[in-house]
C-alpha cells in the first residue's frame, strides 16, 4: 500500500499517533493535535486509506494496520484511535506506551457481513448527508471549523475503499492491557453500553464516560476530553 499521508503538530521528543474514524480525516484532530503539542508531544495524525489525502485501497484490516505502522515511528509514547481508528490501532504493531480508544466497544467481531451493494448504498448515503449545511442542522454543538473538517473529509472519502474493508470482515482484535489503556466513551453511547464499559474495566482498561458527548467526543466536549487525558495521566 502506498504511504499514508500525515499531519504533524509540535516538535516534542514524545510521539503521539492520532487515528480518526470512518469518513473522517487527520484534520479531526485540528484542536487535539495542537493541545498535545503544548504538552510536549509531536502529534502525528494519519489519514487512513481512502480518507483525507491518503491513497485509496482495496484491502482488509491487516493491510490498513500495517500501513499505519509504516507511516509513523514505532513505539510512540501515546496513540489515540477514535471509532474505526481504534480498530486499526488495536490491530496494528505500533506498541504505544499508552493507548486511548475513543467511543469504541473493542469487541472481537466486526458484525454480520453485508453485500457490496448494501455497503455502497450505506456509505454513499452517509457521505451525501455530511454537507456543511446538513451538519449545521444536525450537529449544533460542533464549531463551524469542526463542521467544515467533516464536510471536507466526506468529500475526500472513497466509498469503494470502505466497502472493501467491510467485505474483508476481518476479526477485530481486543488489545491486551499490558500497557496502560484508556477507553473514553460518550454517555449514552451508541457503541459502548454500560454493560460493555463494565466488561472493559474488568479486563483491565481504565474507562471514562463523558455525559452527553458526541461520537467524536472532542467536537462537543473538548475540555472534558482533554481533562480525561490529563487526569489519566499521560
Amino acid at each position: 500500500m502506498t504511504t499514508l499521508r500525515t499531519t504533524t503538530w509540535g516538535e516534542g521528543d514524545r510521539v503521539a499517533v492520532l487515528l480518526h474514524g470512518m469518513m473522517g480525516s487527520a484534520q479531526q484532530y485540528h484542536r487535539v493535535g495542537p493541545a498535545l503539542a503544548t504538552r510536549g508531544y509531536r502529534a502525528i495524525a494519519v489519514d487512513l486509506p481512502g480518507h483525507g489525502n491518503s491513497p485509496t485501497a482495496r484491502s482488509g484490516l491487516s493491510a490498513w494496520a500495517a500501513a499505519v505502522t509504516d507511516a509513523v515511528s514505532g513505539h510512540p509514547a501515546l496513540a489515540i484511535g477514535q471509532s474505526l481508528g481504534g480498530v486499526v490501532l488495536a490491530a496494528s504493531a505500533l506498541q504505544p506506551a499508552r493507548a486511548v480508544y475513543v467511543d469504541i466497544p473493542l469487541t472481537a467481531s466486526p458484525g454480520p457481513p453485508r453485500t457490496a451493494e448494501e455497503l455502497t448504498a450505506k456509505f454513499t448515503a452517509a457521505q451525501a448527508g455530511r454537507t456543511l449545511a446538513a451538519l449545521r442542522k444536525s450537529k449544533p454543538a460542533w464549531s463551524d471549523a469542526d463542521r467544515q473538517v467533516e464536510a471536507t473529509a466526506a468529500q475526500q472519502f472513497d466509498v469503494a475503499t470502505a466497502v472493501a474493508l467491510e467485505l474483508a470482515n476481518d476479526k477485530h482484535p481486543t488489545p491486551a492491557t499490558d500497557v496502560p489503556s484508556l477507553v473514553i466513551h460518550a454517555n449514552p453511547s451508541r457503541y459502548v453500553s454500560a454493560t460493555r464499559a463494565a466488561e472493559l474495566q474488568a479486563q483491565g482498561f481504565t474507562v471514562r464516560a463523558i455525559p452527553a458527548a458526541d461520537h467524536t467526543l472532542w467536537y462537543s466536549h473538548f475540555a472534558e476530553f482533554m481533562a480525561a487525558l490529563d487526569n489519566w495521566p499521560l
